[in-house]
């Protein structure tokens, strides 16, 4: 087994951190700034809309470990409760009260507070409405994938993009996880030759897989489908792996295992409006017990008076519009195909990619570690020896490579990510792993793509669906008109 080290994950710098306060007072509104928000200007001020799980990595980084640099200026959301919770955690972590606004008021927030750069962290399908109006009013963007949902939304970040000429970072931190990021090496160092075609499929199971059906992630509207939502992580990996582009794609998807028939077939009477109320909550293998997940709970079910959204509807109910089984074709602009497949119902969850090119084959599987914790189901990066990574030369025995391996969340790419973008020195990468709107616009396109192809069964041209994006800085790859050895 061939060994080698990743460029830098394993020594982080070490941080001071701020000493939690005791005292949870709270500001909303239109106040002036607290005297603590003033004058700083030595550090990067951000401001976050949307105060939902997924924008926990980021209040994090900024009241603690990025303290140094960073400051967080104010707070938006649409849900009362959940900003008080939110503000609650800033103010135990920094001593300060933070600005809370409802996302509504996301112009009074900017106009008040003046932050340098928005975090966007509110539902998928309102991305592009806080992108835009960042940048118009002065501000760079930071927004978690996907960019946006559809090919009108994402004209709109490009065209403001354009006109402003304020900087959008599109977050995708499988980028930074050491063994994909090994992947990159090897395609870049020639290991098989240059690429001709990919084969590409990822497993969701039915703990992590069932939670899509359950959120606001099952309605298009919302979050674009999986395609978008979920698919945006692979099919920017793919981009970036191969330095290049999506042209085309056909597609076909269903939904077949999330349905009220499928309710029945596992031996329910029916489908049901949410767990927290499920007549058969005992009888159902899907069921989620909210209230006793401690998180979830202080989230999203105490604060359900103010918006009414349910975290833990039924996952077979018939109103989900989202596909649970979909299969793709994808060319490139360097004439590399691409077979895709996403399924999210099954045994294991995680990948198998497989990469053809001129002088070999690079296979390599991940098995994340999906698993229930009492009622919580918890999502907690790479399986232990879950990463298998060899090069099959044309002819001759496969290389087996030690994984490149990192701490942290999403196998390790998650503290190098946000080293990235917090850390005001930044480290020359040869892999380019940072991205912006550009790369943001592709990732979604592909999936933006395979929605429309489900609906019309024939292949579309991305070119067709947005304009003027530009092409993303990726890393030079191995030509294909150089000299291949003979097998």
């Amino acid at each position: 087994m061939q060994k080698s080290m990743p460029p830098d994950t394993l020594n982080r710098r070490d941080f001071v951190k701020t000493t939690a306060v005791a005292g949870t007072g709270l500001l909303l509104g239109g106040g002036p700034l607290s005297p603590g928000l003033v004058g700083l200007k030595n550090k990067v001020r951000y401001a976050n809309v949307g105060t939902g799980s997924r924008s926990q990595m980021y209040q994090r980084a900024i009241f603690q470990t990025y303290a140094e640099h960073a400051e967080m200026v104010g707070l938006a959301d649409v849900n009362e409760g959940r900003l008080r919770l939110t503000q609650a955690a800033g103010k135990a972590a920094t001593g300060k009260d933070i600005p809370g606004f409802d996302a509504r008021d996301f112009d009074r927030m900017i106009e008040q507070t003046q932050p340098d750069v928005v975090i966007v962290t509110s539902v998928d399908g309102t991305h592009h409405q806080y992108v835009v109006r960042a940048m118009e009013l002065g501000c760079d963007v930071i927004t978690e994938k996907p960019m946006t949902i559809d090919a009108e939304k994402c004209q709109q970040i490009i065209d403001a993009r354009h006109r402003t000429g304020k900087k959008c970072t599109v977050t995708f931190n499988y980028r930074y996880s050491p063994p994909r990021t090994q992947v990159k090496d090897l395609l870049m160092s020639g290991a098989i030759g240059d690429l001709l075609s990919v084969d590409f499929h990822w497993l969701l199971n039915t703990h992590h897989g069932a939670d899509y059906f359950r959120r606001w992630h099952a309605n298009k509207r919302h979050s674009g489908g999986l395609m978008v939502h979920k698919s945006t992580h692979h099919f920017d990996l793919v981009n970036w792996w191969l330095s290049a582009i999506p042209v085309s794609v056909m597609a076909t998807g269903k939904r077949d295992f999330y349905t009220p028939a499928m309710a029945q077939r596992l031996g329910l009477q029916s489908h049901h409006e949410r767990c927290l109320t499920c007549p058969e909550k005992a009888a159902c293998g899907f069921h989620m017990d909210l209230a006793a997940n401690r998180g979830l709970k202080a989230l999203y079910l105490d604060n359900e008076q103010y918006d009414g959204y349910f975290r833990d509807r039924c996952v077979f109910r018939p109103d989900i519009d989202i596909e649970d089984t979909m299969s793709l074709a994808v060319a490139y602009d360097n004439g590399v195909h691409m077979s895709y497949s996403l399924n999210a119902f099954n045994a294991w969850e995680g990948y198998a990619i497989n990469f053809n090119g001129t002088k070999g084959r690079l296979e390599h599987r991940v098995v994340e570690a999906i698993y229930v914790n009492g009622t919580d189901t918890v999502q907690g990066g790479i399986e232990e020896g879950g990463v298998t990574t060899r090069v099959i030369p044309l002819r001759g025995a496969p290389i087996e490579h030690e994984p490149w391996t990192g701490e942290g969340g999403h196998g390790g790419g998650d503290d190098v990510m946000l080293d990235d973008i917090f850390l005001p020195e930044k480290k020359v990468d040869k892999y380019k792993r940072a991205a912006d709107h550009r790369a943001g616009a592709y990732s979604i396109l592909t999936g933006i793509a395979a929605n429309t192809s489900f609906d019309t069964r024939a292949e579309v041209r991305v070119a067709d669906l947005v304009r003027d994006i530009g092409y993303p800085d990726y890393a030079a790859m191995p030509s294909h008109v150089q000299p291949v050895p003979m097998p």
